[in-house]
């Protein structure tokens, strides 16, 4: 599990749908449920949020659903941080369940830091940007991210 570790739970009985899969709603959830506990190990837990006026908005988010997981799946989330800049984070997460080793989805997001009382997007703070930046340089030799920049889209129509 190339990443950081950030995230565990299991697959709740009101999270599954009427194929008893995890439904596609709560694949998203899980994922923010990583980017915050992300946030928080880059600094910015309720309390520092709450101190300082900043935040965390998400821009945008893919998700690409690899494997079905059913009720009671154990799930783990592991964060890569792709890049980042003065105030975005280039985000990337890859679930796992139970004890395979292959994802079971990928999410690719771009986060924004902002100032809450505008709301305005602003700089992180020196003590933050910090922490980004040890991240960014203690996964930078990890191999390429395998579902980041992926587009949606089908191939043109062949004419006849």
């Amino acid at each position: 599990m190339p990443g950081l570790e950030i995230y565990r739970d299991e697959v709740r009985a009101e999270w599954v749908d009427y194929n008893g899969h995890l439904r596609d709603a709560f694949y998203m959830l899980i994922f923010s449920f990583a980017t915050d506990a992300l946030i928080e190990h880059i600094g910015l837990d309720d309390t520092a949020r709450r101190a300082r006026g900043r935040s965390i908005y998400t821009l945008e988010a893919h998700i690409n659903y690899l494997h079905e997981i059913r009720l009671g799946a154990k799930v783990r989330v592991a964060a890569r941080l792709l890049a980042h800049d003065a105030k975005r984070l280039h985000l990337y997460l890859e679930m796992y369940a139970d004890a395979h080793s292959e994802a079971v989805a990928a999410s690719e997001q771009m986060l924004l830091h902002v100032d809450t009382n505008g709301p305005r997007s602003v700089a992180f703070d020196p003590d933050v940007a910090e922490r980004v930046q040890a991240l960014g340089a203690l996964q930078a030799a990890l191999p390429p991210a395998q579902y980041a920049g992926r587009v949606i889209g089908l191939p043109p129509a062949r004419r006849s």
